[in-house]
């Protein structure tokens, strides 16, 4: 799929809002963009434009438009390829599913900024008078770096509970607070974000992870209340201990989110596997000679994979989590493994995951990266061929030397191709003859 530059997507934009204008209408950029282009913002995101153009105008005025909500007043509308969100003034009327008002009415500019989420996000822009129109304060609020609801907060919440979820998102990307009765009214309804559809949840969260702050973001959940409605096995690190001498920095939750904090840019299942990856140290601790956690890491995987499952992620990062997760402590043994084992490791699909997994876990604890830079020195020593070749013999290859298929072929395949990644047998020939010595002929003596 093509990708538009900045430049492109405004020029875009510009000459939408221009044909409006022009047809005798009132029209703006609108929401988040606005946001961010007031912050100085140089990734503002997708551009949306409010108009008091209703949809069958709007479907009139422009050739290539696709009608996503039109009920609700809101019309796609392409230029040059690129898609834009024009939406008409409008008021809600009722609450039908905690999502969607049971009815819309049309209206004008300030009634509409009136029923959007928080300040920051309902103001308007004319780009061509360069005038910001701000009927809810949200100026301000920036100056301060304040996230509040527009208007009564438990009312906005209860129009979307994901609202609630919205709200930390943008007060941890901006590195903003919460105002007070915004917080307060979060706190209350937290529950209610059961409502909400898991793969909304997960969305949200994933944003949350993947974006800037993604520690303050954890952390505002777990003082308002939604984290333990939204990830309990991550709520429930809160408290527990851990050996000082390998974790200075204190609790497993202060560890997982000093984790978070040194991410850099991370993909989805990296972020997940930081935030996931110690979620089997509560029900794996024991006090012995000191506090543990054995099995912590495949306990954690499976959870991982539980966690995942309920929030409708896809199999895809569902597994790969898990796979992460469940693989995180062998770190700890990479000096010790034999050639073949070690190469096995490092021909891991996940192996660079693991390995920025590994980094932070390091730099969020005792802070020791040895063995970090042997496994990258050892990536780079290594070409991807010799990591992980093509083994010399197959089935096939024991099948024409006379062996019978069963059990065993796995058990030969193994240890012959152990061999190769050790570099103790070069070729096929050798292959052969190591086979022929050790099982070909013995079963000819033993008939």
């Amino acid at each position: 799929m093509k990708t538009f530059s900045h430049q492109e997507q405004f020029q875009a934009a510009l000459h939408i809002l221009r044909e409006l204008i022009d047809g005798g209408y009132e029209a703006f950029f609108a929401g988040g963009w606005v946001r961010d282009y007031l912050m100085g913002n140089s990734k503002q995101g997708d551009i949306d434009i409010a108009t008091n153009a209703t949809p069958k105008v709007i479907s009139k005025l422009f050739a290539h438009t696709l009608s996503v909500g039109e009920q609700f007043g809101v019309m796609v509308v392409m230029h040059k390829g690129i898609p834009f969100e024009v939406a008409t003034f409008r008021s809600d009327i009722g609450i039908k599913d905690g999502r969607h008002p049971q009815d819309v009415v049309f209206t004008d500019a300030r009634t509409d900024a009136l029923r959007r989420d928080f300040t920051i996000n309902g103001m308007f822009y004319n780009p061509f008078s360069q005038e910001v129109i701000d009927y809810v304060g949200g100026k301000e609020d920036l100056g301060t770096k304040i996230v509040r609801a527009i208007g009564n907060a438990d009312r906005r919440f209860s129009e979307d509970y994901l609202r609630t979820l919205r709200a930390v998102r943008f007060a941890a990307q901006l590195d903003f607070s919460i105002e007070e009765n915004t917080f307060r009214a979060i706190k209350e309804c937290a529950p209610q974000i059961r409502s909400i559809s898991p793969e909304r949840i997960f969305t949200e969260l994933d944003k949350m992870l993947c974006g800037p702050h993604p520690h303050l973001a954890i952390e505002m959940l777990h003082e308002c209340g939604l984290l333990g409605e939204v990830l309990p096995e991550v709520a429930a690190l809160a408290g527990v201990e851990q050996p000082p001498q390998f974790h200075p920095e204190g609790d497993v939750f202060t560890h997982t989110l000093k984790a978070l904090r040194l991410l850099e840019e991370p993909s989805s299942p990296v972020a997940w596997s930081t935030l996931l990856h110690d979620i089997g140290k509560p029900p794996t601790m024991s006090i012995t000679d000191r506090i543990r956690f054995n099995n912590h890491h495949h306990v954690g995987a499976k959870m991982s994979q539980e966690v995942l499952r309920r929030l409708r992620a896809s199999n895809h990062m569902t597994e790969t989590v898990s796979s992460i997760v469940g693989n995180h402590m062998n770190f700890m043994n990479v000096r010790k493994m034999r050639l073949s084992t070690l190469k096995k490791f490092l021909a891991r699909e996940t192996i660079s995951e693991e390995l920025q997994l590994h980094r932070v876990d390091c730099l969020a604890s005792h802070g020791d990266l040895s063995n970090y830079h042997f496994v990258k020195a050892k990536l780079t020593e290594f070409k991807r061929e010799q990591i992980k070749p093509p083994p010399f013999l197959s089935g096939r290859d024991l099948i024409g030397l006379g062996l019978e298929p069963g059990p065993i072929f796995g058990r030969i395949l193994e240890r012959v191709y152990d061999l190769q990644l050790e570099e103790r047998i070069e070729n096929r020939q050798q292959a052969v003859e190591f086979v022929e010595k050790r099982w070909v002929m013995c079963r000819g003596d033993k008939k």
